[in-house]
């Protein structure tokens, strides 16, 4: 006798993505967040991430000594006592690495905030109000994808008389933004004619309510990956800046200690774990936020879902 086994389709997908999305209301998990987890990528991505973050939080119970304690002797190799070393001033290199992921997380945080609202804000707008106000906004998106993001933030991080890490979160934001502005609003010119705006128009909804109410939500994925995006340019330009000596120096980061390992000389000296460790920790803490963001692509696209 022959069994006949049921196939998978299409539907049966989406049948198990209901039936678990269900279940996760049920034991009031999230769906986004059971859609996050379920991809292999985006779980290692999460994992890492929270490392990262931990990290962070507890930096000053984790470091052995303050970043800048510059009582030891300089240039020492790895040890029992210093496990990554010291600088060339006598300061632990594992404590400034503990201590640089705070400032790294903090970047991408704030800057990724302030270049998606910045974004969100000139996408939103321009692509739901068009006429003079989307070619006046379009101009200046324009304007700022055609000037080269790295000079500009080179420029102003370099003459602008005030400095901190306040500063570099501003350059950050004001050059990152017009390409999510740009996308943003070619997705809300879509959107804007759909049959649920248009009854929302005629029910006598005001535009900031449609906008908020009726188009954001569908555009939350759009929204997430683009912080995202942000987020991992604001670390990069972070550490790009610091790397060429404009950051804070009084700021302990990844970029600062790979330019005071370039120019203390770490690899004359043999310290290499002084010049390797950042960059490793940078790579790793990059590679996290891309893999989270292949999770985000999956809850805005069903069919990059893994069952």
């Amino acid at each position: 006798m022959t069994i006949l086994l049921p196939t998978s389709s299409a539907g049966d997908t989406e049948g198990t993505e209901v039936r678990v999305i269900e279940a996760a209301r049920m034991s009031r998990v999230p769906g986004w967040l059971v859609i996050l987890w379920r991809n292999g990528k985006c779980r290692i991505g999460l994992l890492m991430l929270l490392v990262f973050v931990l990290v962070a939080v507890t930096a000053p119970l984790i470091a052995p000594y303050s970043p800048r304690e510059d009582a030891f002797a300089g240039a020492l190799g790895p040890s029992a006592d210093h496990w990554l070393g010291t600088t060339a001033r006598g300061e632990d290199v594992f404590s400034q690495l503990v201590h640089g992921a705070r400032t790294s997380l903090v970047v991408g945080l704030v800057a990724g905030t302030l270049s998606t609202a910045i974004a969100l804000a000139v996408g939103l707008t321009a692509g739901y109000l068009r006429g003079i106000v989307d070619e006046v906004l379009s101009f200046f998106t324009n304007l700022v994808l055609v000037v080269p993001v790295l000079p500009l933030m080179v420029t102003l991080a370099a003459y602008v008389p005030v400095k901190g890490l306040g500063l570099i979160v501003v350059v950050i934001s004001i050059t990152g933004w017009a390409h999510g502005a740009r996308i943003k609003r070619s997705q809300i010119i879509t959107l804007r004619t759909r049959d649920y705006i248009t009854a929302a128009k005629f029910a006598g909804d005001s535009t900031a309510r449609i906008i908020v109410r009726e188009i954001m939500p569908n555009m939350t994925s759009l929204i997430v990956v683009g912080f995202m995006g942000a987020c991992l340019g604001a670390i990069g330009g972070e550490a790009g800046l610091a790397f060429l000596g404009l950051g804070d120096p009084q700021t302990v980061s990844w970029g600062t200690m790979l330019n005071q390992a370039n120019t203390g000389g770490a690899m004359l000296t043999g310290q290499w774990a002084w010049l390797v460790a950042p960059g490793v920790a940078f790579a790793s803490l990059m590679t996290a936020l891309t893999l989270v963001n292949f999770g985000v692509d999956a809850l805005s696209n069903p069919h990059l879902r893994e069952n």
